[in-house]
């Protein structure tokens, strides 16, 4: 599966900012280069923000409901406990950044890569995810209640506890991830692809017990 990264963006072309609002233009923040930004309790509503790179930030309790992210780069940004909800982000990636208990309800996720992201509680319920990709992520605790996913791939993940509600997880593959304690229904993880010491850790499904 290829995942189609943000566009390149030529740094020299981008406008530098040390602060979010100083960037924004008509409710949009276009060709920007943003860094070093720490706000807590931060909010920004139905802003358009494309072809821009958001690199070291630190927005906790934050909201940017209702906004889109388009060809947007994230480099080691903290967005812990933060307010996504009914966003669309389409062509970005987030690297080395801190999601922790983030809200993501629903967003739509488009040709997204999540690498090195700490995704700990993060909440995806009624996410409409494709072509998206986790790569040497925590999503740990994290929760997923009737999403659509389509073509998601998981490498070298964590999903310990995750939580999946009218999810179906069928062709997705899981044999790279860690899933002790994954909370799914006979009917969402029918179809996905597991190794053998996984299909231990599902044994709950069948109400068997081991001796």
């Amino acid at each position: 599966m290829e995942v189609l990264k943000p566009q390149k963006i030529n740094l020299n072309s981008l406008k530098h900012f040390s602060d979010i609002f100083e960037a924004v233009v008509d409710e949009e923040i276009e060709k920007s280069y943003i860094e070093n930004y720490k706000n807590n309790n931060f909010e920004l509503y139905d802003v358009s923000i494309k072809n821009v790179i958001l690199c070291n930030a630190e927005i906790i309790k934050g909201s940017f409901e209702k906004s889109s992210f388009l060809d947007v780069k994230f480099d080691s940004c903290n967005f812990s406990n933060t307010s996504f909800e009914n966003c669309s982000f389409i062509r970005c990636e987030f690297n080395n950044c801190k999601l922790t208990g983030c809200d993501l309800s629903n967003t739509r996720l488009y040709n997204i890569c999540f690498n090195d992201v700490n995704l700990n509680y993060a909440n995806m319920s009624i996410a409409s995810m494709e072509k998206v990709l986790f790569e040497n992520s925590v999503l740990v605790n994290s929760v997923f209640q009737e999403n659509k996913l389509e073509k998601i791939k998981l490498i070298n993940s964590d999903l310990t506890q995750a939580q999946f509600f009218q999810t179906r997880l069928k062709d997705i593959d899981l044999s790279d991830c860690k899933i002790e304690g994954i909370a799914v229904g006979i009917d969402d993880i029918k179809g996905a692809i597991i190794n053998q010491f996984q299909a231990m850790d599902l044994m709950y499904l069948l109400g068997v017990k081991i001796k």
